[in-house]
């Protein structure tokens, strides 16, 4: 089971706000040494002052598009504590909108944030993880990595992306310690849904009403520590809704094609 003490160093990305917020305070209350990463500084900032034992927290800004810079980010991110034990890719961005009404352009930067920072950000830690003896990978991807569903195409697609890279990651590197926990949200009260792109690169400004009436982020990130200390392979997290889709799908295919056609997916 992966420990998460004041021993522990935890490198947590998409930290200042939603799940990624609820998930550093949850483990900040363990004692552990966290460094917490957003493209806002004094979003990480505000975010750090509310959480306990804040002496033991260092915040490092980055954009997880900027791929060139994530290498030397990944450098200074081992440098504050002198390692990486458990890395949690949380940052990422969604969409909402027809696949033939999204420019190539939304679909590259989705791809880009989602699937292409993370695994650039477990590349750059992987040797060092291996050196020391073992580490932890745990991506934060969706209900929609597993299922899809209308005008998330691009979204869907990065965290399909994210399924297929760990999973092999995880059967490449068991004998070497390397740990990987996929978790899969489903529908969570943050501003995911508000600041989704629509086809044109816009946001789309509005809250989805499953967005609206989900589970807490609160509740979720308790839920991501439980699974983070069991070394849980595949979690997932969320209503009967979105989790029963997921079983749905895997052995009625034919019918979850059917009822998510009428899915209210906005």
């Amino acid at each position: 089971m992966s420990k998460i003490d004041s021993s522990t160093v935890i490198w947590l990305t998409g930290a200042s706000s939603g799940i990624g917020e609820a998930l550093a305070y949850e483990l900040s209350r363990t004692g552990t040494r966290l460094i917490l990463s957003a493209r806002r500084l004094e979003e990480l900032e505000r975010v750090k002052s509310h959480c306990a034992n804040p002496d033991s927290i260092m915040c490092l800004p980055l954009d997880l598009s900027d791929n060139f810079s994530l290498a030397q980010k990944a450098k200074e991110a081992a440098s504050f504590f002198g390692k990486i034990d458990i890395l949690i890719n949380n940052g990422g961005i969604s969409q909402r909108d027809r696949a033939i009404n999204t420019s190539m352009e939304v679909d590259r930067r989705v791809m880009e944030v989602n699937y292409f920072g993370s695994i650039t950000l477990s590349k750059a830690l992987l040797p060092d993880m291996i050196k020391r003896g073992g580490g932890h990978h745990v991506v934060i991807t969706s209900a929609v990595g597993i299922i899809s569903t209308p005008k998330r195409s691009a979204y869907s697609a990065s965290k399909h992306a994210l399924h297929g890279f760990y999973d092999a990651l995880r059967a490449e590197h068991h004998d070497d310690n390397i740990k990987v926990s996929l978790i899969c949200p489903g529908f969570i009260h943050t501003n995911i849904s508000v600041n989704a792109l629509m086809g044109d690169g816009s946001k789309q400004a509005k809250m989805d009403n499953a967005q609206a009436n989900g589970m807490s982020a609160e509740e979720c990130a308790r839920q991501i520590a439980r699974a983070i200390t069991k070394d849980k392979e595949e979690v997932y997290i969320g209503g009967l809704k979105e989790v029963g889709g997921i079983y749905l799908k895997r052995f009625f295919p034919g019918i979850f094609s059917k009822v998510v056609r009428k899915m209210a997916v906005t």
